[in-house]
């Protein structure tokens, strides 16, 4: 029974994650197509772009709740081994990025991805991720690399602490997702120019201007 529940959680997540909420929140209550908005991604934050605030919290709402129930369900209910967990969890994660909905162009993966830790066990996984990604806020000046930055540094941290286990690998697999979905801009060269440092620059202009 226990492959039994596996398989069908590892279906019912890849489907679950694949639902593109918000491209049907842009249509139902904006009217418009989001992936016509910003870098044309079918996500919630071009929910935002099409301009809808509250569209975008119902947006990133369901997108994270996307990767919840169906983890919740392995790891508590049916007390699955915490390698068919992390199947789960990646399952839905795949389903998200490469929806059969939209013909395999599915969203960047980053909402699913934090409904994904949030229901792990491991916790710790989840407020390390945040940490390195705000981290990456502060002083890198492009997005794709933020995340890879958050990620990488996360899976550092892991193998440090845990050494060769599933918690490292488990964000391993997450990485390669993330790299596949952020490919083209990561061609980009990054520069350390995030909100920290451009702080920092604006007020020593700001002190050389009054001497």
């Amino acid at each position: 029974m226990e492959i039994f529940y596996f398989v069908s959680l590892v279906v019912l997540a890849f489907w679950l994650g694949a639902c593109p909420f918000s491209v049907w929140i842009g249509k139902w209550l904006l009217g418009k197509d989001v992936r016509n908005y910003g870098d044309g991604n079918p996500g919630a934050f071009n929910v935002l772009r099409a301009g809808g605030r509250k569209a975008f919290v119902f947006a990133m709402f369901l997108d994270i709740g996307k990767g919840v129930p169906f983890v919740a369900l392995a790891h508590y209910y049916f007390e699955l081994p915490m390698a068919m967990v992390m199947a789960v969890g990646l399952s839905a994660i795949l389903g998200h990025a490469f929806t059969p909905i939209l013909r395999f162009n599915g969203g960047k993966a980053l909402g699913v991805m934090g409904g994904v830790l949030l229901a792990l066990p491991q916790h710790e996984i989840f407020i390390s991720v945040l940490i390195f990604m705000f981290l990456g806020f502060l002083l890198i000046d492009i997005d794709a690399w933020r995340v890879m930055f958050g990620t990488t540094a996360t899976l550092i941290y892991l193998v440090v602490t845990k050494g060769v286990s599933l918690e490292p690998l488990f964000m391993l697999c997450v990485i390669a997702i993330l790299a596949v979905k952020h490919f083209d801009d990561l061609k980009i060269r990054p520069k350390f120019r995030g909100k920290l440092i451009t702080w920092l620059q604006a007020r020593k202009t700001a002190n050389i201007g009054r001497q």
